[in-house]
């Protein structure tokens, strides 16, 4: 393991995430019907979710102060910067729900996980729990391995009447991603 970095700051350094087509084929996918518990305490559905407008991006796993990331994490291109990106999505909330979304993030940690992270950076919307990737098995998402974990990559998706009607992969530098999505969603 590595020393302990700030998960608030992202390195200038990280290497540039490439577009390898593997969320290609996810426009015009209709999101399942696929419940997972969320840190609102309760099981969210994706097809209900997205039956007006839903923001949901993924994202390998947040990090915790104090705690050391997994060997090589800032050399995986992508991987690093959950935290910021979470925040992001966080600061930008207001205008997305004046969009008329809803946002939902989602990743392959625990809910107490989950819960610990929501709670710590003040998050408006709920995190989703997928630690059996059954959202990567329905949707054929990009994953990745480290460290004995398998993990999403970090991707976003915007679906309209329960259909994706754009992504963002990948995403990079995770911290722009939110007001990426605002633009798009406030282009014509």
């Amino acid at each position: 393991m590595s020393d302990a970095p700030n998960p608030y700051v992202l390195p200038a350094d990280l290497p540039v995430p490439v577009d390898d087509g593997a969320a290609g084929h996810l426009e015009g996918m209709t999101l399942p019907a696929l419940a997972l518990p969320s840190t609102s305490g309760a099981d969210i559905d994706l097809a209900a979710a997205s039956a007006g407008t839903l923001v949901l991006y993924l994202y390998p796993r947040t990090g915790r102060p104090g705690e050391s990331l997994p060997e090589g994490w800032d050399e995986i291109p992508g991987a690093r910067g959950c935290t910021p990106q979470s925040c992001a999505f966080r600061d930008h909330f207001g205008e997305l729900r004046a969009l008329g979304a809803d946002v939902l993030g989602l990743s392959a940690q625990s809910l107490p996980d989950q819960m610990e992270f929501a709670q710590r950076v003040g998050l408006p919307y709920p995190i989703l729990s997928d630690p059996e990737l059954e959202l990567a098995g329905s949707l054929r998402l990009p994953t990745f391995e480290v460290a004995g974990m398998r993990l999403y990559r970090r991707l976003t998706l915007i679906a309209r009447g329960g259909r994706v009607a754009k992504v963002f992969y990948p995403v990079f530098p995770p911290d722009r991603n939110a007001a990426d999505v605002v633009a798009w969603m406030e282009s014509p």
